[in-house]
């Protein structure tokens, strides 16, 4: 098996085990966001659930039906959130096998209600992008557990880098999506994106003493606390950063995000911009910074005089 701190990038389109009864597909998707492409995992020897089939791709479809040995089949579909490096094979994977799709909801579903009072003031979300067509045959609701012959799932809501985002357990073993990856931070794009919602879903995760994390990409977390507590710790010093930067001077997410982020590429500057816009409205929501003027993606905001 190999070494779960492992960071090289395995191949394409080709089925590698990581564990007794658990194997992983690496999708032909790298990128910016992606690292080195999404990954698919398959669980199980006879019924197999294929967790977070990924883009629409006929290869990678392909490469998921040629890993299911004779005598067994895909029994579930599993999709952590419904951005379009995630789920949108996620159809035509049913299609061919006849297995539910299963997740937390469509791509609006677990939204809090300070993100849908902004989405219907008609701030879009960025980065990624949402898979709107995404709607699943089974809702997963928080506690849910999901069984095949040999293995059970329990899924947990984990909103955050998505609202619909839910990650789903096996035994000590969590499936992480896009919550929690080794290689860098979850991208968090109002309204999609919910900072409060990432911090309390950290925390959740926190209190169980998890063994690994297999993450949407990139290589498994092999210390999944520690991990945990840098992305807390990550989240809480850029909100720092967010907070000196406005008792300086006031500024739009785009402006403060060119003040703290100085070391990023000029190419990953509006994803640090969303993130910035995120921590801004975590901030207004906690009664630490307001917008001047009508709130909007592009507003001013300034710190609270308190």
């Amino acid at each position: 098996m190999p070494d779960p701190s492992d960071d090289s990038a395995p191949p394409a389109g080709f089925a590698r085990g990581l564990s007794p009864g658990l194997r992983r597909i690496l999708a032909p998707n790298p990128s910016a966001m992606t690292f080195w492409g999404t990954n698919t995992y398959l669980l199980g020897d006879r019924d197999i659930a294929v967790i977070d089939p990924g883009p629409d791709d006929p290869g990678h479809l392909r490469a998921i039906l040629d890993a299911v040995p004779p005598g067994a089949r895909v029994s579930h579909i599993l999709v952590t959130h419904a951005h379009r490096d995630h789920s949108p094979l996620a159809r035509p994977l049913a299609a061919a096998t006849g297995a539910p799709v299963m997740a937390f909801g469509g791509a609006t579903a677990g939204r809090s209600a300070a993100m849908e009072e902004l989405a219907a003031a008609g701030l879009a979300g960025g980065g990624e992008g949402v898979d709107h067509d995404f709607e699943p045959d089974v809702r997963l609701a928080d506690g849910t557990e999901i069984e095949g012959a040999g293995w059970r799932l329990t899924a947990l809501h984990t909103p955050g880098h998505m609202g619909n985002h839910v990650s789903l357990a096996w035994g000590e073993t969590l499936f992480t999506g896009d919550h929690v990856m080794g290689w860098a931070s979850s991208l968090v794009s109002p309204p999609d994106g919910d900072v409060s919602d990432f911090m309390a879903s950290c925390v959740r995760l926190r209190r169980r003493g998890w063994r690994v994390f297999h993450p949407g990409h990139g290589a498994p977390v092999a210390e999944p606390r520690a991990r945990l507590d840098w992305l807390i710790g990550h989240r809480r010093a850029r909100e720092a950063q967010i907070r000196a930067a406005l008792a300086a001077a006031p500024g739009t997410a785009a402006e403060i995000a060119r003040r703290i982020y100085t070391d990023t590429p000029e190419a990953l500057l509006p994803a640090a911009t969303r993130n910035v816009l995120a921590h801004l409205l975590d901030l207004r929501g906690r009664g630490l910074a307001q917008p001047e003027g009508a709130l909007c993606e592009h507003a001013v905001f300034a710190a609270t005089v308190r």
